[in-house]
């Protein structure tokens, strides 16, 4: 610590130079913790998934539909334990007018304009065989008899219906932006019937979401709706390969047919939509790092070239190769340390922002994302690689400055 005032002397010498270089560590640092928070939060989703259950949709696009015929096909299959409708209903709440109609908005009427801000996953299900395929889902008995009676009933997730100050009896409007879902006399009414927390031992369920019966959709839209996808429930996790394929056997020769595979690999293949994810992110970041310790490693370099003579001195001095090297590599740690510190900062910043602000934190829920935060163990490692970067920045430049001899350095001056 004696030789602190030292360092931060030779940091103030140059600090254009020394500033550039520490906000250039804290950009690699922010889009390290932001990449590897954004994986932990897809790999958090994905463990939510069950190895039990399998997703049977159109093989071309989950744009297309499924007859609802196949429900009863994909039950004959052998190893299937049951088998459920799940169709995105894709509703938002309708937005409230202003001006002349503002007293009959805040009175509860709903108009046509839809408010994005509000976005939140919600799914027509067949609620019975639906709800039996997921044990982590905590339902109050008499609210789960009232979800499968009342054919306007949505069963809310805790996060969700805090979100929206929602509690049994509750009334509200939701409108699709799908076509085949919006009716003619306006959008689906709906009445909270049940709210629904995470089981204990299941830390990654998503209580973000809506769920409401099917039955209410294929009613509403004049029984001319089919199937999103149907999910499905094995017996046996290890026969999950030989049960999807004997599904699809049975629909390839027919007009929609269909592809079946795990939950989890359903998500991840939802996911990867956008290309493949963690590739995509830990190539940017590794690009960006090495970058950065280029830089580094020139102000390095740059700095003992400008101190060729205090070197000089310091070894007249008495001071040891060893210890000359030692405050050359300290000088790199400490650059990488303060770009380490803004970096996490930054990226807790942006986080924050994320899940705070209206509209983004309701896309991000929206596509299972909700989690997304900064953990103290990914912002350590920010600041263990940027230490890193920093010694393997400083090491080549302090090993010169090691081996140095105070005739050639005092001699090209």
């Amino acid at each position: 610590m004696k030789f602190l005032p030292y360092l931060l002397k030779h940091l103030r010498r140059n600090w254009i130079r020394t500033l550039s270089t520490v906000l250039a560590m804290a950009l690699c640092i922010f889009l390290f913790c932001t990449v590897q928070s954004v994986l932990a939060a897809v790999n958090s989703m994905l463990d939510a998934t069950s190895a039990n259950r399998l997703v049977t949709r159109h093989a071309v696009s989950l744009v297309f539909d499924l007859p609802l015929a196949y429900g009863a096909r994909i039950q004959s299959v052998p190893g299937v334990k049951q088998v459920a409708i799940s169709s995105w209903f894709g509703g938002s709440l309708p937005a409230k007018k202003e001006g002349k109609d503002q007293a009959a908005a805040e009175a509860g009427a709903d108009s046509s304009t839809t408010d994005w801000s509000n976005f939140f996953p919600n799914m027509a299900v067949e609620a019975e065989p639906f709800l039996a395929m997921y044990p982590e889902y905590d339902i109050p008995e008499d609210q789960y008899r009232a979800f499968l009676q009342e054919q306007r009933g949505a069963l809310i997730g805790r996060k969700l219906a805090s979100k929206f100050g929602w509690k049994p009896g509750d009334r509200f409007h939701l409108e699709s932006f799908i076509p085949d879902y919006r009716k003619s006399d306006g959008p689906f009414e709906f009445v909270v019937v049940g709210i629904f927390d995470a089981k204990e031992g299941y830390p990654s369920t998503d209580t973000n979401v809506m769920y409401f019966n099917f039955k209410y959709l294929y009613e509403g839209m004049g029984r001319r709706v089919n199937a999103g996808t149907f999910m499905v429930e094995i017996d046996d996790p290890e026969q999950a390969a030989v049960v999807g394929k004997a599904i699809d056997a049975l629909f390839e020769n027919s007009d929609a047919q269909t592809r079946t595979e795990t939950e989890k690999a359903f998500a991840a293949g939802f996911i990867s939509m956008a290309g493949n994810l963690a590739l995509l992110l830990n190539g940017i970041g590794l690009a960006v790092a090495f970058t950065i310790l280029l830089v580094t490693a020139n102000t390095m370099s740059m700095a003992v070239r400008e101190r060729r003579t205090e070197i000089a001195v310091l070894k007249t001095l008495g001071f040891s190769g060893g210890q000359v090297m030692g405050l050359v590599v300290a000088e790199a740690l400490l650059l990488g340390l303060l770009g380490g510190a803004i970096g996490v900062g930054g990226s807790r910043a942006i986080m924050w922002a994320l899940t705070s602000t209206p509209g983004l934190k309701d896309m991000l829920a929206g596509i299972g994302l909700s989690s997304l935060t900064l953990k103290p163990a990914v912002a350590a490692l920010g600041l263990a690689v940027s230490l890193l970067l920093g010694f393997a920045a400083g090491f080549v430049p302090a090993l010169g400055a090691y081996r140095s001899r105070i005739t050639d350095m005092l001699r090209t001056v």
